[in-house]
């Protein structure tokens, strides 16, 4: 375990009231160093690196392949306390929800939002199936991509501005001027989750460092 963290808690951690997060897609990137990562950083010391910069991060890799409950508990261990993972699940088949949620739980109060992409027509079923399967306290923010979802009420909706009772927003069109940032910043009420799109330059922390200037 690094130096100045603390073994997870168990569960997920409660609303933040009053917060907003700023993370980047990812961290892993070795196309980040120099500019963001230091010179001769190793790849393994890059999450605790950005973790003491940032306090979120997009958790993209859990849409391709599911990591161990062992890699989860080392990516806890490897931030401070108040860091928040917010992981992907791609929603193609009911019977790997369960799986799915009992593995990332390995994140203990790690956890933040789950991300969920349905590229499906709507199907209320499924999204009753979810939330009935999600422990109590984990945050939903539901990423519905077909046209029949348009409407769909009571459900954190990625990119929704006005969704109660947090927001998740991903910023996805680099460059930005700062003046596109600060008008960004002015359309986010806390609590809120906010993620720079990764490039393969080191502006995705550039862009988050100077958002977060802006609240």
């Amino acid at each position: 375990m690094v130096p100045g963290t603390t073994v997870p808690g168990t569960g997920p951690a409660p609303y933040s009231p009053g917060v907003i997060r700023v993370g980047t897609s990812g961290w892993s990137y070795p196309s980040w160093r120099p500019g963001f990562y230091p010179e001769g950083l190793q790849p393994a010391e890059f999450l605790r690196f950005y973790a003491e910069r940032f306090d979120t991060v997009e958790l993209n890799s859990t849409g391709y392949r599911l990591p161990s409950e062992d890699q989860f508990r080392r990516w806890a261990e490897a931030v401070p306390d108040g860091f928040r993972f917010a992981v992907k699940l791609p929603l193609a088949r009911l019977d790997r929800v369960t799986p799915f949620l009992e593995r990332v739980s390995a994140l203990g109060d790690r956890l933040g939002p789950i991300r969920i992409v349905v590229e499906a027509a709507r199907d209320d079923g499924l999204v009753s199936f979810v939330t009935g399967s999600a422990p109590d306290g984990v945050e939903l923010a539901w990423d519905l991509r077909h046209e029949t979802w348009d409407g769909v009420g009571d459900l954190v909706r990625v990119g929704d501005p006005s969704a109660e009772p947090f927001r998740y927003l991903r910023l996805r069109e680099p460059p930005y001027t700062d003046d596109e940032l600060r008008e960004a910043a002015a359309d986010v009420r806390d609590p809120a989750y906010v993620y720079l799109r990764h490039e393969d330059e080191p502006t995705a922390p550039a862009y988050a460092e100077r958002l977060r200037a802006f609240f």
